[in-house]
């Protein structure tokens, strides 16, 4: 491979594909360093037991799905309780829309199409395809992703419709030992690149940093030194609003295109970008 990562140290921050993540860095010629910034995702058995239930018995006039990863738990619960075909059926006479393409590819392997899809990934590109329908009235179910949407529902809940939440699985924070050595790792220059394929990733670390007095020091030499490298445009959001000044991700929200982003830009030939002071659009470095 042309561009490589060599003796480059890269900080991989997320628990999901992080060996996958790791070999690739290592085929790229750099040195992968596993620093976990997120805990295990724990399912809510209880809630989403009820939630299922209320689903097949009072289906929605809108089912919105924000991953993947819910859809398939969602599916794994609803096949535990002996009623995934029921929710299928009603899957099918239901608007449908979605959020990323790994959701979009885990509708279709039940052979369901979104009528509603993202334009780039991101919950207001979400929000754009949904504006083109008319909510009022309607009832929505919305599978979260980890973390709560207040952007989404009050955005839903302003067009008139009512909207139901089920949280199939919800992140938590690794233990304060993994994410004080992640933070004294980037404080001490020894890494290169830090890795963020999720936004609370990058909550819990600036979390920590800020408990230990050490924000500031962080936010310092995520100006450089350390490269902050982001899966895709939402993950990097998250970082300009955290205070990272500068961020590289490629246009493809991808794991393995993160990579070659970082491959390039250590070749020269990509740049990250500088968060606009003003909250306008993001500047070249």
């Amino acid at each position: 491979m042309a561009r490589r990562l060599e003796g480059k140290r890269v900080a991989l921050t997320g628990p999901r594909r992080a060996e996958e993540l790791g070999k690739l860095v290592e085929n790229m010629g750099g040195i992968p360093l596993y620093r976990p910034a997120q805990g295990t995702v724990l399912l809510d058995d209880q809630a989403l037991r009820s939630g299922i239930v209320d689903w097949v018995e009072h289906p929605p006039d809108w089912s919105i799905f924000t991953t993947g990863m819910g859809l398939d738990a969602l599916f794994d619960m609803a096949q535990d309780m002996g009623v995934a075909d029921q929710l299928l059926e009603r899957l099918r006479e239901e608007n449908i829309a979605a959020r990323g393409y790994k959701t979009v590819n885990a509708l279709k392997k039940r052979g369901l199409t979104p009528i509603v899809r993202d334009d780039d990934g991101s919950t207001e590109g979400l929000i754009r395809g949904l504006a083109q329908h008319e909510l009022r009235g309607a009832s929505v179910l919305l599978q979260l992703h980890g973390d709560p949407a207040p952007r989404l529902v009050a955005w839903l809940e302003e067009q008139g419709a009512s909207c139901r939440q089920l949280l199939p699985y919800k992140h938590i924070a690794p233990p304060e030992a993994e994410l004080e050595k992640l933070l004294s790792d980037i404080l001490a220059g020894e890494i290169d690149a830090v890795t963020f394929t999720s936004g609370p990733q990058v909550r819990f670390l600036m979390e920590h940093a800020e408990r230990q007095g050490q924000l500031d020091a962080l936010l310092e030499v995520l100006k450089g030194p350390v490269l902050a490298v982001a899966v895709g445009k939402v993950t990097a959001a998250g970082l300009y609003e955290a205070g990272v000044p500068r961020v590289l991700a490629p246009k493809e929200e991808r794991m393995g295109s993160m990579m070659v982003e970082l491959a390039r830009y250590y070749a020269g030939e990509a740049e990250p970008l500088f968060a606009a002071p003003s909250g306008g659009d993001e500047q070249r470095a």
